[in-house]
């Protein structure tokens, strides 16, 4: 069987070649051509002539009737060099064509003269994320919507830093980085994000250089803060989408009500020795972390990983289910937790999901709520009762 070299060395002095040079004129024109590019779509993707359409040599009889339903319409094809548009100009003649030339040189020839070129991702983009490009969901625009995507994540500790990490390989472009806290020791068991050498660095600094390394392109924005009542819109504002990886009950509080307030997701997930918890609070669409904990547990029924522990793969294991799921939102694929709480038991290594309803009672999200502004968290968590009477009190001077 000869090869498509052999094919186009035959056919070629019976099609017609014109120049790049030509061809760049005549895109000017008051009549330009309809330029077809036959390449496969990784060449495509790597770079491609403006205002140029893709059909590749194998698809050229199939689609030309559907793509090119003008016959006497001035049709300019072109390959890498020139081999399969020789081909495919010949296809075309053979199907009616009569105004058909091949762009002698191919796309080679049009980028050794410095023509433009439009390439929705640099080449080392492709390179970097080609597995992503290969999958239908994702492909080229899918990726260039994650690296134009902002998402802030609450905490480096050991959800934020899996989470995190996964975010940046990615190819996440902007990544904001939450946390006060300094790296110590007793971290290194499950913070993957950070190293022996850091202990006393701020673990948002420390995050910054670890995702920096690994992706040198996107943005890392640490924010050496606590999140309060007082930077929460300011921190928040621009991002698309926020990881919670907090490991505190007023800082979740305060995190669903600026949430709700500017409507944005929140991917939650949570942690307790062999045992972790992933959602989606999607304001408005689903139920809130209000709609489902109206009031923080007891401090005793509630202890903190440094009180009770936590098995160290166990935050790995949430923290990448809260990237994923992360990455859903962005590219508006498949089905995000929204109203479905995951849990998960590594003991029996187990999954199972319990449905969550939005609550029309819910105090922040239902339909007539009475928090509309931030409170006093510290307050609410360590005493709800007593917030409470306060808090009605205070709206009963104001009514």
């Amino acid at each position: 069987m000869p090869t498509i070299a052999q094919i186009a060395a035959q056919v070629r002095p019976l099609i017609r070649e014109v120049q790049a040079e030509q061809v760049h004129r005549d895109r000017t024109s008051a009549a330009p051509p309809r330029i077809v590019d036959v390449r496969e779509q990784n060449e495509w993707d790597a770079g491609h002539i403006p205002g140029a359409e893709l059909i590749p040599l194998g698809t050229v009889a199939q689609v030309a009737p559907e793509k090119l339903p003008r016959k006497d319409e001035s049709i300019v094809v072109h390959c890498a060099a020139g081999v399969r548009s020789a081909v495919a100009a010949y296809q075309l003649q053979q199907l009616g064509y009569t105004n058909v030339s091949s762009m002698a040189g191919g796309f080679s020839a049009w980028r050794e003269l410095g023509l433009p070129i439009e390439a929705p991702l640099t080449r080392a983009q492709l390179d970097r994320y080609s597995r992503h490009v290969l999958i239908p969901e994702v492909g080229v625009e899918g990726q260039r919507t994650l690296l134009a995507s902002k998402v802030l994540v609450i905490g480096a500790g050991g959800l934020g830093s899996p989470a995190a990490y996964y975010l940046a390989a990615a190819g996440v472009g902007t990544l904001g980085i939450v946390d006060s806290d300094v790296v110590d020791v007793t971290n290194l068991q499950r913070q993957i994000l950070h190293s022996t050498d850091r202990i006393g660095e701020h673990k948002a600094e420390s995050a910054k250089r670890t995702l920096q390394a690994l992706d040198p392109d996107i943005t890392i924005a640490p924010y050496v803060e606590r999140l309060t009542a007082g930077n929460v819109d300011r921190i928040l504002a621009s991002y698309d989408v926020i990881v919670d990886g907090a490991d505190n009950f007023p800082t979740r509080y305060l995190l669903n009500d600026a949430s709700v307030k500017w409507r944005k997701p929140v991917v939650h997930g949570s942690v307790y020795r062999f045992e972790g918890q992933v959602t989606v609070f999607k304001p408005y669409e689903g139920p809130c972390y209000r709609c489902l904990f109206p009031e923080p547990p007891p401090p005793e029924l509630a202890p903190s990983c440094e009180e009770a522990g936590v098995l160290g793969v166990l935050p790995g294991i949430i923290g990448t289910v809260q990237a994923a799921e992360t990455i859903k939102l962005l590219l508006g694929v498949g089905e995000p937790l929204v109203g479905r709480l995951l849990l998960f038991d590594a003991l029996e290594m187990s999954f199972h999901e319990v449905k969550l309803r939005r609550d029309p009672k819910c105090p922040v999200c239902g339909e007539h709520p009475t928090i509309t502004d931030y409170i006093d968290y510290e307050g609410f968590c360590a005493s709800p009762a007593d917030w409470r009477e306060q808090h009605e009190a205070v709206a009963g001077k104001t009514a």
